[in-house]
């Protein structure tokens, strides 16, 4: 057993949980080195319960570039008590977080933020990603959009729609706001957050041009995000190696 610290005294946690710790803090670590942060807002979760529920959160208000493995919340989706705590987790992480994995337990991981290209594309009034080259495809009838952005999600009541937006999609756009990313593992969720923003760029890359998009018809576009399946086990390597940079510049995030 491990011993890692939390609002509510010292607690040990498993191996297996100790491991999901250190993956959640090198995806923190690693979107601040992909300029997908936005001060010391966003959040990022993993449940660490069958049911969803009880999930690890990062702290109100630290900066990704800072948060190690030990700083996680774990908290309990049903137990509200937790935002009397001193240090109650930001209760925007807590209304979406809580609330989806509450409603959504095969989403083990849910990566939440602005990143710059994927919110620019849900500032517009068709957010969707067109399929217009194999990356942007790789999304073709794979993501949920929301449009009814009601400011920000304060509320159980927004959380819950949030969860219903998402439904059985792993991404989903959020008009107005920015982009939800779920997955069974930190690497694979992060592995499609990596790929939508790359997808949102060439997105709004080619609108910026004022040319009209080539999209592929639908054949060819199912073709495409069917195709990307064989490369879905890539997320393993490419976060590894994104996790032996951080071992080189700063290790601190395993701590």
């Amino acid at each position: 057993m491990t011993t890692v610290t939390s609002p509510a005294g010292g607690r040990q946690c498993s191996a297996e949980e100790w491991a999901l710790r250190v993956d959640l803090a090198a995806a923190f670590r690693l979107t601040v080195q992909f300029d997908w942060h936005e001060s010391v807002g966003n959040h990022f979760s993993a449940a660490v319960s069958a049911d969803g529920k009880t999930f690890l959160l990062n702290p109100k208000w630290k900066h990704f570039s800072t948060i190690r493995a030990s700083d996680l919340l774990c908290l309990d989706a049903s137990d509200d008590s937790v935002m009397q705590w001193d240090d109650a987790p930001d209760p925007s992480a807590w209304c979406i977080h809580g609330r989806l994995h509450a409603a959504l337990p095969g989403a083990r991981v849910l990566l939440h933020c602005h990143p710059p290209y994927a919110t620019a594309l849900c500032g517009l009034q068709d957010p969707s990603i067109k399929p217009i080259d194999q990356c942007t495809a790789r999304f073709y009838n794979r993501v949920a959009v929301d449009t009814d952005f009601g400011g920000p999600a304060d509320e159980a009541g927004e959380g819950d729609r949030l969860a219903s937006a998402m439904g059985n999609h792993s991404v989903m756009l959020m008009g107005n706001h920015g982009v939800a990313v779920t997955g069974a593992t930190v690497a694979e969720a992060f592995e499609d957050l990596y790929f939508l923003e790359r997808a949102a760029r060439t997105m709004v890359l080619a609108y910026s041009t004022g040319q009209p998009l080539n999209v592929m018809d639908e054949a060819l576009a199912e073709k495409t995000a069917a195709g990307w399946n064989a490369y879905r086990a890539a997320a393993f390597p490419h976060f590894a190696y994104l996790k032996q940079t951080l071992d080189q510049s700063d290790p601190t995030y395993k701590e």
